[in-house]
């Protein structure tokens, strides 16, 4: 297996289960784990917001002699935002064509159901520093020769003991 690890070392649990699950959903749905995964950089941000792939259907070859002919991917769409979809199915396509290495989608099907979200987290509130925190940390990065170095790491100080308790 890919994700094994030497002498009981520490595996991330999402690369044993993308060997496990990637043959499972192929075989189910057509689409790699890796296509699922990197949706949000396959079709931009604005668009992985409010769909997702579901499946890749491919047609029917009656001889193996046929010609090969690209598959539709299904993808799920929030109801209300299927025509902007609809309008961006060509740069999808491309995308996801660049993606995979070669022309294996010709065709979108848009298929219009909740797609689930993904909460993300809230980043914690910062607050302000008081006065002798302020000088302490000035004091700190104020040897620092480099200006823009100094800067960056004294926001970095006030990030971290602005989110200290």
């Amino acid at each position: 297996m890919a994700g094994k690890a030497p002498f009981g070392n520490p595996v991330a649990v999402s690369d044993l289960l993308g060997d496990l699950l990637d043959p499972v959903l192929r075989r189910r749905t057509g689409i790699s784990v890796g296509l699922v995964q990197s949706w949000d950089e396959i079709a931009g941000a604005r668009l992985a917001g409010f769909t997702r792939p579901e499946r890749l259907a491919w047609p029917r070859r009656l001889h193996e002699d046929d010609p090969y002919e690209p598959a539709t991917l299904v993808i799920a769409c929030e109801g209300s935002r299927a025509l902007e979809l609809q309008h961006q199915t060509g740069e999808v396509i491309a995308r996801v064509n660049g993606f995979l290495g070669f022309r294996a989608v010709g065709r979108i099907r848009i298929v219009q159901k909740p797609v689930a979200r993904v909460e993300q987290r809230k980043k914690p509130a910062v607050r302000a520093l008081g006065e002798a925190e302020s000088r302490a940390l000035a004091a700190r990065v104020g040897a620092i020769e480099d200006e823009g170095l100094r800067e960056a790491l004294e926001r970095l100080g006030r990030t971290v003991l602005g989110t200290r308790n």
